[in-house]
């Protein structure tokens, strides 16, 4: 249809007093009347409401309306809204434009004559270039029904128990030799002082036996291809060099192995063999062989665990695993890494033996670690003092800004376990601020300052050794001294940071990172699990410092965002995508690298680029780049944005 064949129906939205207070919106009504092609204008309240949509149905009816424009607020709100309100009435949904006069004018200009007059403007470039809007159709595409989950910790095992509870297929891949994650680590969680062991090790059993659920540990994601409801999936299932069926988990391979190597599990505190699994209730429960350290690989000679398996499970001959399959969506859940405290040299890790991180003391409380929930010193005597210091690497310019936020009450834990487990030593805690925000954490606080913790407001500036014993340096900013406390062991509560290699995973899953180097979600507060690939969804601290229950409430929400879209069956694939015209594409490929969502590939036979609309998103950037106007934005053609900016300049 061209332009002349426009009938053009203007509504301007009061919404309430958030358009109306600022915009003298009679006036922008009749403005509108009396544009080229308009054949009604009107105002009402709520446009958004039903009587408001009753208004423009009722004018396509009667009146003959085929364009139809709300002036009011952001497209991200109601667009879906009117578009639909033009489906019911017989309209393609894609003849509708929006005038944002909320955000970008009533809400940004205090002057009402400028906002009226900013108002008309912008409703003046919709009116320009609706006539120009095409029928569009939404086209479907089919969803896959299973569903990949990258990491087995504790919001990662919840999504899949969730997902494979509803009957649907789960994939759960993890790179450790077992799930769990860090969670398994600990000895007890706050504010309650559970078990960890006992609430998590009964859901990793559920994930080992579920039917639903196929378990790939020791394991990792190369490549991912494709788009929503049918993504391609390359897996590495490394090899364990013990056979999984075979194994009995009977423990006399590591028992009986000779190399010992620090313990990853236990960071750093304890040992571990070549052969090992990483804990007593580790899922699954079958070891896995270090070849690194291992003397049958390093030096060809050893083959004792193969000798002294009675069950013959032990394989050196085991190869690693390609494995590629198909998916609907993807959950990340990957979790975060710990700031090493020897970047900051100030606080003595790593030069003086009783300088500990927090998830070491977490190992050394717990009953299965190295020191069999003792709290001592590397000389093995009980410790009379323990500093606990807050914020090591978090609320710091020189390392990380934001607040890890779990570590506030960490250190309130470790401050009540140290107490208990060390008979009774003095416990000095040096903090910034005490953020217990959580449910019961602030009894649980009062809890642990009524049990003699000493609580001092200042961040611990650095550790040293001064006759035999550590001594904190703080200023104390309640009584505003400066103070030195002696001790014999202290806790560095270090910030929450994303894996090292989560720039090579964004790059994997196509998928952005924010500042602080997390991935990014697609809304902060009202899509904290959605990133900006579709189908792709965030669980746990990898999108973000947070604690056990949110991390539960997390896994739970991106279990019920993938299922949401594996019960539809399908997806509806929006039609504002790239359009390449073969004709006139030079086939350079400029294109191609600046895609951020990879939809554009070159036909190598044809000589040209070519888009794939599943994948595009219709951002507009490939068609920015094109030097030969091969490149075509649908709904967003340059014919269509030009008679846009004509009409908002005109005057």
């Amino acid at each position: 249809m061209s332009a002349p064949d426009a009938r053009i129906g203007v509504y301007v939205c009061h919404c309430g007093t958030n358009i109306a207070g600022t915009v003298d919106v009679p006036a922008v009504r009749d403005f509108a009347a009396g544009l080229p092609g308009v054949v009604v204008a009107r105002d009402y309240k709520y446009m958004c409401a039903d009587p408001g949509q009753d208004l423009i149905k009722k004018d396509i009816k009667e009146l003959g309306v085929n364009r139809v424009i709300v002036a009011s607020c952001s497209p991200r709100m109601h667009e879906p809204t009117f578009r639909r309100c033009l489906q019911l009435a017989g309209l393609n949904a894609y003849y509708f434009e929006m005038a944002n006069i909320r955000e970008q004018v009533a809400w940004c200009t205090a002057d009402k004559a400028a906002a009226t007059k900013k108002a008309q403007a912008l409703v003046r470039g919709a009116v320009a270039r609706v006539p120009y809007h095409e029928p569009l159709e939404e086209r479907t595409s089919p969803v896959c029904p299973v569903t990949l989950i990258v990491g087995g910790g504790v919001a990662g095992i919840e999504a899949a128990l969730k997902i494979a509870s509803s009957g649907n297929k789960v994939w759960l891949v993890e790179r450790e030799p077992s799930i769990g994650g860090n969670m398994a680590r600990f000895d007890k969680t706050f504010p309650t002082l559970d078990c960890a062991a006992c609430i998590l090790t009964p859901k990793m059993a559920d994930v080992g036996r579920h039917p639903n659920i196929t378990l790939l540990t020791y394991s990792e994601v190369l490549e991912v291809s494709g788009f929503i409801g049918n993504f391609e999936v390359t897996i590495k299932k490394r090899a364990r060099s013990v056979r999984h069926g075979v194994c009995t988990g009977c423990g006399v391979c590591y028992s009986k192995c000779p190399t010992k190597v620090p313990s990853e599990f236990d960071v750093g505190l304890g040992e571990r063999t070549a052969i090992y699994v990483p804990f007593p209730q580790a899922v699954p429960n079958v070891p896995v062989i270090d070849r690194e350290v291992c003397r049958q690989f390093t030096k060809g000679k050893c083959g004792i665990c193969q000798k002294v398996c009675p069950a013959g499970a032990v394989d050196y001959e085991q190869q690693d695993e390609i494995i590629k399959e198909k998916f609907g969506v993807i959950i990340i859940a990957t979790g975060f890494e710990v700031f090493d405290p020897s970047l900051a040299p100030q606080y003595g890790y790593g030069r003086y033996p009783d300088v500990y991180t927090a998830l070491q003391f977490e190992r050394m409380t717990n009953a299965s670690g190295p020191t069999t929930g003792r709290v001592v010193c590397r000389n093995g005597q009980e410790p009379k003092a323990v500093a606990i210091l807050h914020c090591i690497g978090s609320r710091d310019k020189n390392y990380y800004p934001y607040c890890s936020r779990v570590c506030c009450m960490a250190s309130v834990k470790a401050a009540h376990l140290a107490k208990e487990k060390s008979g009774g030593a003095e416990i000095y805690e040096f903090y910034i601020d005490m953020r217990t925000f959580g449910k019961q954490y602030e009894e649980f606080y009062n809890r642990v300052q009524e049990e003699g913790v000493h609580f001092i407001r200042g961040k611990g500036a650095e550790v040293i050794e001064k006759d035999g014993r550590l001594v904190v340096h703080a200023e104390d900013t309640l009584l505003g001294l400066y103070r030195e406390v002696p001790v014999d062991m202290v806790v560095l509560n270090t910030a929450l940071i994303p894996h090292a290699d989560a720039g090579r995973v964004a790059q994997i899953f196509n998928i952005q990172r924010s500042q602080d180097g997390f991935y990014l979600e697609a809304h902060i507060k009202l899509d904290p699990m959605k990133t900006a690939t579709e189908g792709v969804y965030l669980a746990g601290a990898c999108q973000s410092p947070k604690d056990i229950p949110d991390s539960v409430a997390q896994g739970a929400g991106a279990a019920a965002e993938a299922l949401q879209r594996i019960v539809a069956g399908e997806v509806v694939i929006s039609p504002v995508t790239c359009a390449i015209d073969a004709d006139r594409c030079a086939g350079c490929r400029m294109c191609i690298p600046l895609c951020p969502y990879t939809a554009i590939t070159f036909n190598a036979e044809k000589g040209v680029s070519e888009c794939n609309e599943a994948l595009c998103k219709g951002c507009g950037t490939c068609v920015a780049s094109c030097a030969s106007g091969a490149a075509r934005l649908k709904h967003f053609d340059q014919r269509q944005l030009l008679a846009q900016i004509e009409g908002v300049a005109a005057s």
